[in-house]
C-alpha cells in the first residue's frame, strides 16, 4: 500500500511547526487501515519513520527535519510548493457543493 501521499497530507495540515513521527504514523495508519484490510501499527511506524529520514536528508527535498523526531514541509522547496497548491485546490472543490432543494410535490396539502 502507499502510503507517501497520506504522509504529505498530513504534514500539509500539520503546519510549521511540523508532527513528529509517532503522531505522523498514527494519522497514516488510522486513514489506511480498515476492517477488511488490517494493518500493523509496526509495519506503518517503520515505513513512515524509513520515508521521512530518506526524504529529509537532501536540503531541498520536500520533507525537513526541524528537531529530534519532528518534521514539517520544507518551505524553500519548489516541490512543496507545488503541493500546497495541489491540496488547497483538493479542498476547494470539496466545499463548493450545490445546494440541493427538493422540488418534488408534496402528498400533503399545507
Amino acid at each position: 500500500m502507499n502510503y507517501d501521499q497520506e504522509i504529505l497530507k498530513v504534514l500539509a495540515f500539520a503546519g510549521a511547526d511540523g508532527l513528529h513521527v509517532s503522531k505522523i504514523s498514527k494519522h497514516v495508519f488510522n486513514a489506511s487501515n480498515s476492517f477488511f484490510f488490517p494493518l500493523n501499527f509496526e509495519e506503518v511506524h517503520s515505513y513512515v519513520s524509513a520515508f521521512l529520514l530518506r526524504h529529509s536528508k537532501n536540503p531541498v527535498s520536500v520533507i525537513e527535519k526541524v528537531s529530534r523526531g519532528v518534521y514539517r514541509l520544507n518551505p524553500s522547496s519548489v516541490e512543496t510548493n507545488q503541493l500546497m497548491l495541489k491540496f488547497v485546490n483538493v479542498e476547494e472543490n470539496e466545499v463548493e457543493q450545490p445546494i440541493h432543494r427538493d422540488e418534488s410535490l408534496s402528498l400533503f396539502q399545507e
